[in-house]
């Protein structure tokens, strides 16, 4: 699998978009981005391998501690492929817009 799939599967999961907004406030180990969830550790663990896989976090080792740390730049190739596509779609509603525009004025003449 390429890296923008990798990382899009990664985002697919609500779980794993909490984490990551979790992890947006500062570092956190396991037990800390465990505490809104309903999961054990273990689960929340899986996760973390996910997001670190995709490269949307690392993990250090603090003495028995293994905080995780968000990697924003990780998200750069997915923000730009999305940019392409909202720059498409922008053009297609702009225009739409100029269209309306163009209907609304030859009735207001009629």
């Amino acid at each position: 699998m390429d890296a923008l799939s990798t990382t899009f599967a990664a985002l697919a999961d609500p779980t794993r978009r909490a984490i990551l907004a979790r992890l947006a406030l500062g570092e956190a180990n396991v037990g800390e981005i465990a505490q809104p969830f309903a999961m054990s550790g273990p689960a929340v663990t899986k996760h973390l391998k996910v997001l670190e896989h995709a490269g949307l976090i690392s993990r250090s080792r603090v003495a028995q501690q293994r905080p995780a740390k968000l990697e924003p730049a990780a998200l750069k190739a997915a923000s730009e492929w999305i940019a392409e596509y909202r720059r498409f779609w922008d053009a297609k509603f702009d225009g739409l817009d100029a269209y309306l525009a163009e209907l609304q004025r030859n009735g207001e003449e009629a």
